[in-house]
């Protein structure tokens, strides 16, 4: 099933949540919403749920406004990130739940619902803690015990809420990787909120970064991080150093040094801010030409990549990302003085 949100909006009082909003999910898709606390991703969800009611603009899943449709209508399963199981039910009564309360005449027999919970629950790896209740379970095992949940009901679209946000660090990479091959199994029209650009560079095949209600970039996640439309998104994609300076003649001046910007070709100079990933950054001990100077003031090993804190004449901190072996190659302690030359910046006009 697809999804198309054309042009939705949505306000609380005099809070903006959602705001002219517009993009298509294509069938099969694994697609992520990512932005941070209160940028109108879970609002978003919710409108597509059915939980949420726009005040304008359309959901079409199919191709069909659903506009009108409840829930149960619109054939959605939904994950929460605090899963919502039922404290006083096994695993199996709770995955179960949502087959046993249709109506009669929808309702599968006592037969068919335990074959396909059982089905489901060796699809989550989870089969032999059928008798077990949530109690009993890990953070990770009662996340898939809510996945599975969602899925006994064989929705047409499964949509997830920040659904490892309540997580540690390795149960949610674990996880991650566990449905990323769930998804290329089933391959089920997906949608997932995140504030974990991790997260979601790591499952979706494309990714909508939100921000006070409103779309900053739409695209594949490589291109996101290759080549961020605004600076919001350059700020909220990872780590990044901001130089601030001017652009006139096609040229835009940070400071002691220099990058082409032929977008503004006026005379008159323009403020403007570069911005450069610490990798992107060159460090040696001699002048290297088109840098400045400044004065190393921590290391941080991390694993394959040592990350250098530096600090410029003025007192501006600069973090560099270096390979371990070019860190060892330099020989430098803290206090030493190195140059640094950005290899690539993208300047936005401020």
């Amino acid at each position: 099933m697809s999804i198309e949100v054309r042009n939705l909006n949505k306000r609380f009082g005099s809070f903006v949540a959602v705001s002219d909003v517009s993009f298509t999910v294509a069938s099969g898709e694994l697609f992520a919403l990512l932005g941070p606390s209160g940028c109108g991703k879970t609002t978003l969800l919710r409108i597509i749920a059915g939980l949420e009611t726009q005040d304008s603009g359309t959901v079409l899943l199919s191709g069909e406004d659903a506009t009108t449709q409840d829930v149960r209508q619109r054939g959605v399963g939904f994950v929460f990130q605090h899963y919502a199981l039922f404290r006083h039910m096994t695993v199996f009564d709770n995955v179960a739940f949502g087959l046993d309360v249709r109506p009669r005449e929808r309702r599968p027999s006592k037969a068919e619902i335990s074959r396909r919970v059982h089905d489901l629950l060796g699809l989550v790896q989870l089969d032999y803690l059928h008798d077990r209740y949530p109690t009993q379970l890990s953070g990770g095992q009662r996340q898939r015990v809510a996945l599975a949940r969602a899925l006994a009901v064989e929705p047409k679209v499964l949509l997830l809420d920040e659904p490892f946000g309540a997580l540690d660090a390795n149960v949610r990479r674990d996880l991650r990787r566990w449905l990323r091959r769930l998804h290329h199994d089933i391959k089920l029209t997906s949608v997932f909120v995140t504030h974990d650009q991790e997260e979601a560079f790591d499952l979706a095949d494309r990714v909508v970064i939100m921000n006070r209600g409103q779309i900053e970039q739409e695209g594949r996640p490589a291109a996101v991080v290759d080549d961020p439309a605004t600076p919001f998104v350059m700020n909220f994609v990872g780590n990044v150093n901001r130089f601030v300076g001017t652009v006139s003649a096609g040229r835009g001046h940070f400071g002691d040094f220099a990058v082409d910007y032929p977008a503004h070709t006026a005379a008159d100079a323009h403020a403007a801010a570069a911005y450069a990933r610490p990798h992107e950054l060159r460090v040696s001990r001699t002048d290297a030409g088109n840098g400045f100077w400044t004065a190393l003031a921590h290391v941080t090993p991390a694993g394959p990549v040592v990350r250098l804190e530096l600090k410029t004449d003025d007192g501006r901190l600069v973090n560099v990302d270096l390979a371990r072996s070019d860190f060892d190659d330099l020989d430098v302690r803290p206090g030493d003085r190195l140059h640094v030359s950005p290899q690539r910046v993208r300047v936005f006009l401020e």
